[in-house]
Parts: C-alpha cells; structure tokens; sequence
C-alpha cells in the first residue's frame, strides 16, 4: 500500500517510534493547523490520507495508543471554522479506506475511532452544548457518512463499532448529567439509521443502540437513576419493590 503519503518524511516521522521524532511532527502539525482558520475540503483529505498511513505504520501497542489520543487532541487545536470540515474528512477517510484495514491492523483504527467520536462531542461539550447549528451540521456528517443508512459504499463494519461505542461515549461525556445535552438532536443519526437502513442487521443493531438502559433516564438526578436501576434489577429477579439494590451499572469502560 505504498503512496506518496506514506513515503512523505513528515508521516514517517510522526509515526516513529522515537519519541522525540514523533513529538517533533507532532509539534509542527499542531503549528500548522492552529494557524489555519480556513483548510480546503481538498487539502483536509490529502491530509487525512497521510495520517491515515500514518496510524497504518505504527507497530507498537503503546506508540498506537498514544498517537490515537494526539491526533484527536488535534480538534481542541482548530479554528472554530475548521472543525467541522476537518472531522468530515476523517470520517471519509475512514470510510475510503476501511476495506484494506486487514485484521492485524483494525485494532487500532476502532481506537482512533473512538478517540474521534469522543473529540467531537467533547468539543461541542466545552461550549455547554449551546451551538445546536453546528450540531445539526456533525449529525448530518454522521447520517452521510459512517452512520449512513442507504450508501452501499459505507462499510457495515464501521457503522456497527459506530453503533457499538455511540452511547458509551455520550455517557463519558455526560457522566456528571447536567441536563445541557441535546439527547434527542444527538440520536438523530441512530434513529435515521433505524427507520431507513436498506439492512435489516443494521437497523436492529441501530435499534439496540436506542435502546440502551442508560438513555431512558439520562437526565435525572444521580441517586434517582440508581434508584429506579435497582428497581429494574429488581424486577428482573423477581424481587420486591421495596428492596434496595445499590448496584449501578456504568457502562463499558474502556
């Protein structure tokens, strides 16, 4: 898988597995695109298909792990402007590129994966989650790319870690449930993928997602979500209503 962009000096460097290398073109990238407040869509794809190469040359778990979580930190770097064309070009990316990840390799994509869908919604949390345009403007994003219910050309494996880490990350995110999250706008892409997927696996995965526990009294006070948790664990045992059931599940941890 040769390219131009694997052969460039700057991404073999930020995949190196000297750490004063890769703090060196981590620097400079950093540099460059805290200095930009407007990257063309064209400029951004031949961007991502570097660092793309990038993560696809790191060979060691630890060196993965930390380049994944640096290239997320990028997005609190940009320019208000940047932001959302730079994480559209990261999902395209993947979703271009996603077919020729072989199993040695995938571990680390469903990382960086993660890593970004958890950067984007940090980023729209450190504004109190008061800029629903641009909320609306990533839910689009996500209907069009990876959570798309009718692109063939969209991998299901990605839709289906998308799926899969949907609602951990927004239970990250909100773990201190100040009532300021948009539940609802934030869903939309899952409840798009549910009603119009041409698939019938992917609408019920969809659907699962929807239905997670944790949705259902997201924002309530803390000792009333552990409270009616235990009634519910309760009720699947079998017990009374008036036992008390400490017992809270978290969520996955990752």
């Amino acid at each position: 898988m040769a390219t131009a962009a694997q052969n460039s000096p700057f991404i073999r460097q930020l995949a190196s597995s000297d750490k004063r290398t890769r703090d060196k073109a981590l620097d400079s990238l950093r540099n460059f695109l805290s200095g930009r407040s407007r990257i063309e869509e064209i400029e951004l794809l031949k961007l991502w298909k570097g660092l793309f190469y990038c993560m696809w040359m790191s060979d060691k778990p630890l060196i993965q792990q930390r380049l994944a979580v640096d290239l997320a930190a990028l997005v609190d770097l940009l320019h208000a402007e940047v932001v959302l064309p730079f994480l559209d070009a990261f999902w395209k990316t993947m979703a271009r590129e996603w077919n020729g990840i072989d199993v040695l390799r995938m571990d680390k994509f469903l990382f960086l994966i993660r890593q970004y869908l958890a950067a984007s919604f940090r980023q729209f949390s450190k504004q109190g989650w008061r800029d629903t345009d641009s909320i609306e403007r990533y839910m689009d994003i996500l209907t069009e790319t990876p959570l798309n219910p009718t692109d063939m050309k969209i991998p299901n494996g990605m839709r289906y870690h998308v799926l899969d880490i949907y609602v951990d990350e927004l239970d990250k995110i909100d773990e201190k449930r100040e009532g300021k999250m948009p539940l609802e706008r934030l869903l939309r892409p899952l409840q798009v993928l549910e009603k119009e997927s041409l698939m019938k696996a992917v609408r019920k995965r969809a659907q699962e997602a929807l239905e997670d526990e944790r949705l259902k009294n997201w924002n309530n006070d803390p000792k009333e979500r552990q409270s009616e948790n235990g009634r519910a664990v309760n009720d699947a045992r079998g017990e009374g209503e008036d036992d008390d059931d400490d017992d809270e599940w978290g969520g996955i941890e990752e």
